[in-house]
């Protein structure tokens, strides 16, 4: 401490630290040890390496590239004149800055006292982009008597009543039960987050299902002929259907490792594929119009 005091009251801290008969090489390399710690706890500690930077890089370089085709995306959907479009570009870039904060700050999760902002931030991400999901959804099951991307408007309150009410409903098992839904590298969660999570899984990958079914049915007609659509509910069906078997597995080391794996996939790749199933189709259209 007093090497420290003597190093700030002096006008050249350099030689002052120099001159200290305590000084030692020793002393900055500690500095760097403390550094190095940090991140090192930061990117290999929770999760491991792989994890976290397949996480940080995909998240940030979704981000980059929406800041490289805003200029040309802006004139595109001011030339489409679709307020809808123009709505759901803006929940994608939220909640693509939230899934961001959410792949950098993995750390949170390991880190004890950072429990609760870890939850809050996970909740919101996780919900983010659940309306997106579910608004797509809403769309897709309008099917060809939607009047092309303006259908989005009569979805839009049902994508936030579904999502509202899923909030509360994991607000109340996190706040009012005090279960940690979104904490899962300790490998000791509680059975009923599980159950919970079988029922979330269970209620999408039999959405996606019928939507399959749909297309290989009579009915396909009543759905968009396009074939990025097919390939998106089909990715999705696979990826919720998996996620559904390792919360069923909840109690095997198998469980946890897939159930890791479905959500990395989720958060890494997911927005980048609504955006070329959904967004980049619009804009094509309007690129083609115009």
């Amino acid at each position: 401490m007093r090497v420290l005091d003597q190093i700030a009251q002096s006008p050249f801290p350099l030689i002052a630290l120099s001159q200290n008969p305590n000084f030692s090489s020793s002393s900055i390399v500690k500095g760097g040890s403390f550094f190095g710690s940090g991140l090192y706890k930061w990117l290999v500690e929770c999760h491991g390496f792989l994890h976290n930077v397949v996480l940080i890089v995909s998240s940030l370089c979704f981000v980059l590239y929406l800041s490289f085709q805003a200029k040309k995306s802006f004139s595109k959907l001011s030339n489409g004149r679709s307020h809808i479009m123009i709505a759901y570009y803006g929940c994608l870039w939220l909640v693509s800055l939230l899934n961001l904060a959410w792949c950098c700050l993995q750390a949170w999760e390991c880190t004890p006292g950072k429990e609760v902002a870890w939850n809050i931030l996970s909740l919101f991400t996780k919900s983010g982009m659940l309306f997106l999901e579910v608004s797509l959804l809403a769309f897709l099951f309008q099917g060809n008597y939607a009047s092309g991307p303006e259908a989005l408007a009569r979805t839009f309150g049902i994508s936030g009543l579904v999502v509202g009410l899923d909030i509360i409903l994991k607000a109340v098992y996190l706040f009012g039960f005090g279960i940690p839904l979104f904490i899962d590298s300790n490998g000791q969660s509680p059975h009923v987050k599980w159950g919970l999570w079988v029922v979330h899984r269970l209620v999408l990958t039999a959405v996606y299902g019928i939507i399959l079914f749909m297309y290989h049915s009579k009915w396909r007609e009543r759905l968009p002929a396009r074939p990025a659509f097919y390939k998106y509910i089909s990715i999705m069906f696979i990826l919720n259907a998996l996620a559904l078997f390792a919360c069923v597995l909840n109690g095997a080391s198998f469980g946890y490792w897939l159930y890791g794996v479905t959500n990395v996939c989720y958060h890494a790749f997911y927005l980048p594929l609504i955006y070329v199933t959904f967004l980049a189709d619009f804009f094509q259209v309007i690129n083609t119009i115009h």
